[in-house]
């Protein structure tokens, strides 16, 4: 009697996702196992969509968590106009340090136009890339495997390499060229995470409202924060 073909060799949205290589440790704040192991290299790129402040945030934190060795962080050019209207920067220089508020050993920070960097290539080991805040003209461009500059090219080489791509996209209403991108850049491995805020814990203030957003985005990659807040019923 014949079997039935393995649905791995037939259908590519059925293939699964394989993350990193490490062995898997649990977290310290009690949960016992993780989907991935906490990664140590990431890759960070911001683009042209409103909601600087979340990149911000998500920058502070991978910066202080201990867990992160490196950061590679990519900024096209509508990200940097949109970080000058919504952050107040001056200039492209010094970016780093304008937005968290000091200098970085940790973070670099790449050229979008340099499709020759580290994280363009499957052999550089990047364990994860988020997209904070990801324009849908971004999303169109990864999901339709569009990669004339280092941001699209980051996420290509993040699905082929088969490591976790979270996608924070930024829009609203949504048309059904931005739908059907959605769901491609899903069927690809990628995480649709959009940008909305959660309102149940009620937050304070903007900054905390932002901040548990950067917890939620960095805990789905297996770096869970301290401070998360965590529903208990």
């Amino acid at each position: 009697m014949n079997s039935l073909p393995d649905p791995a060799l037939t259908c590519p949205a059925c293939v699964p996702i394989l993350n990193v290589s490490r062995q898997l440790p649990a977290l310290a704040q009690g949960v016992s196992f993780l989907p991935i192991t906490p990664p140590e290299n990431l890759t960070v790129a911001a683009t042209g969509a409103s909601g600087s402040l979340f990149l911000k945030h998500l920058l502070l934190t991978v910066e202080r968590d201990e867990r992160v060795k490196t950061v590679n962080f990519i900024a096209s050019d509508s990200a940097l106009r949109v970080m000058a209207e919504e952050l107040g920067l001056e200039g492209r220089s010094d970016l780093l340090r304008q937005i968290i508020g000091s200098p970085s050993s940790k973070i670099q920070q790449q050229t979008n136009a340099d499709i020759g960097a580290n994280v363009a290539s499957g052999s550089y080991p990047s364990d994860a890339m988020i997209v904070i805040p990801c324009s849908v003209g971004t999303l169109a461009r990864i999901a339709n495997g569009i990669a004339s500059h280092l941001i699209e090219r980051a996420a290509d080489v993040t699905l082929k390499e088969r490591r976790p791509l979270v996608l924070c996209v930024r829009e609203a209403p949504l048309n059904k060229v931005h739908i059907r991108n959605m769901s491609l850049a899903a069927d690809a491995g990628a995480t649709i995470f959009p940008l909305i805020p959660a309102f149940y814990y009620r937050p304070q203030t903007l900054d905390a409202m932002v901040q548990e957003f950067a917890n939620r985005v960095l805990g789905h990659i297996g770096l869970g924060q301290k401070d998360a807040y965590r529903w208990k019923g």
